[in-house]
């Protein structure tokens, strides 16, 4: 299974304004600086999370068709399923009938189920990643992006910008990188075991 963002959010969970009051910060002076580090926040916590924050659109390419009826899709919460291609031996590309297909946004994380009476195409694929599921997911826009999720990266954002470099504890004789307080309890809420 491998994964290609397609379209990356058109803004961020949480604003710059909104991240220099976290940091009590007044001039613009590092206004790209902070930016970047929102960036990289969101990217993480939604790695941590494994979740979508805001809309984004990305392409899952499979080997081949599952054995059951249903393919599993990472990054909830599941917006949409745009389309499914696949690509026969001889190299030619072809699209699933939206038909024979449903998109589950209500499980977590979401799901393409076969439609009653369907089923995945019979076709020999070609060898390597020959279907591909486009989707969008996430929350929608930053408003419905839930506040624990943006708590964590306004955590993380003022992490970087207290610690421009790497960070690490020494308990003991035990060396340990330190995450900001409270970012992996703020993520593992609803991470699923998915």
């Amino acid at each position: 299974m491998d994964l290609k963002l397609v379209t990356a959010p058109a803004e961020e969970p949480i604003t710059l304004d909104d991240a220099k009051d976290h940091l009590r910060v007044d001039g613009s002076e590092e206004d790209a600086l902070i930016m970047g580090y929102i960036k990289t926040a969101r990217y993480q916590c939604e790695l941590v999370a494994r979740r979508a924050f805001v809309t984004q659109t990305w392409d899952l390419a499979l080997p081949c068709w599952p054995r059951g009826g249903y393919i599993r899709l990472p990054y909830p919460p599941l917006q949409a399923v745009t389309s499914i291609t696949y690509t026969d031996s001889g190299g030619g590309s072809h699209t699933m009938p939206s038909t024979d297909y449903l998109a589950d946004t209500f499980a977590q994380p979401g799901r393409v189920v076969l439609d009653y009476g369907k089923s995945w195409p019979s076709i020999t694929l070609r060898p390597g990643p020959s279907v591909i599921v486009r989707f969008v997911a996430g929350y929608g826009l930053p408003t419905a992006v839930p506040e624990t999720y943006k708590q964590a990266i306004r955590l993380m954002v003022g992490h970087f910008y207290e610690n421009r470099e790497a960070v690490v504890a020494q308990v003991g004789m035990t060396m340990a990188m330190v995450l900001p307080l409270a970012v992996d309890a703020l993520l593992m809420t609803d991470r699923g075991d998915w």
